[in-house]
């Protein structure tokens, strides 16, 4: 059976039509809802399996990206998607979805780490208790002072507690924000992400967790902390990340195809969760 997906649509989100088709070509049941219409009848959302926060400019970015949307969603949808997740929900957050699931706090949440499945290798994580959703971590203006749309290296951690990128190899994948450096709130924050596999994939096809204090490494676009271009909450099924595998959804699109370069796409991401939201 073909999962139900909600794709949150409207007010400046303009990736909505692609995260849409991605998650139909993995097989869910994707429907566009506009945001206010989420926000008049927030019970819309239970009877969903994921959720997906598209990218784009929500209300035009004003005050920050994401951050009006966030703002709202967290005044009015917080407790339907505490309780979305609670029930063993899935969410997706791609580049200003990203920025809008970190600002509201649903990203990293790491006041849940308390009921949550204690080994960063398990998939099967304990329901979300509720939570304050703190803001911890936050995507800021690119370190090169300058909108960047290209192709940036990615590598999942093996060792990250997120369904979604689980077993995913290295590849190139879109990118498109003025706004995608990650940073921590401190340095102990940052230790903790790494510490409780809460990093689920960095910019770079190799290499380890980068030292504290280590400058970005080549492939990072953004001067990004640790080369960090996705992170998830404790449960593994809540997943924020910058670059859009939903738009190299066909092998054509890689600019390396006519030099005989084979990237995965990343259809395979997004059939790692609606094979999860089956329950398999």
């Amino acid at each position: 059976m073909e999962p139900k997906a909600i794709v949150v649509a409207g007010n400046g989100i303009n990736a909505d039509a692609e995260l849409a088709e991605a998650l139909r070509a993995a097989g869910a049941a994707p429907e566009r809802i506009h945001v206010s219409e989420l926000v008049a009848d927030p019970e819309r959302l239970l009877g969903a399996r994921i959720v997906g926060f598209p990218g784009g400019f929500s209300y035009g970015d004003h005050l920050g990206s994401g951050q009006v949307l966030a703002l709202l969603v967290r005044r009015s949808l917080k407790a339907a998607l505490e309780r979305f997740v609670a029930e063993g929900g899935f969410v997706i957050g791609i580049c200003n979805g990203f920025q809008a699931l970190a600002r509201m706090g649903m990203l990293p949440n790491r006041a849940a780490l308390a009921g949550s499945a204690p080994n960063p290798r398990s998939s099967a994580a304990a329901p979300l208790p509720a939570a304050a959703w703190e803001r911890e971590v936050a995507l800021i203006h690119n370190a090169g002072g300058r909108f960047v749309d290209d192709w940036a290296p990615v590598r999942f951690e093996a060792e990250s507690r997120c369904v979604w990128t689980k077993g995913l190899a290295p590849r190139l994948l879109p990118i498109r924000h003025g706004e995608g450096r990650f940073v921590a709130k401190d340095a102990a924050t940052l230790a903790s992400l790494e510490a409780e596999g809460l990093v689920a994939l960095r910019y770079g096809l190799e290499g380890g967790t980068p030292p504290p204090g280590a400058p970005p490494c080549p492939g990072n676009p953004n001067g990004s902390e640790a080369d960090i271009a996705g992170i998830c909450d404790p449960t593994g099924r809540v997943l924020g990340l910058m670059p859009h595998p939903e738009a190299f959804l066909v092998a054509e699109n890689h600019p390396g195809r006519r030099r005989g370069r084979r990237d995965p796409t990343g259809l395979d991401l997004f059939e790692n969760g609606v094979r999860a939201a089956r329950g398999k």
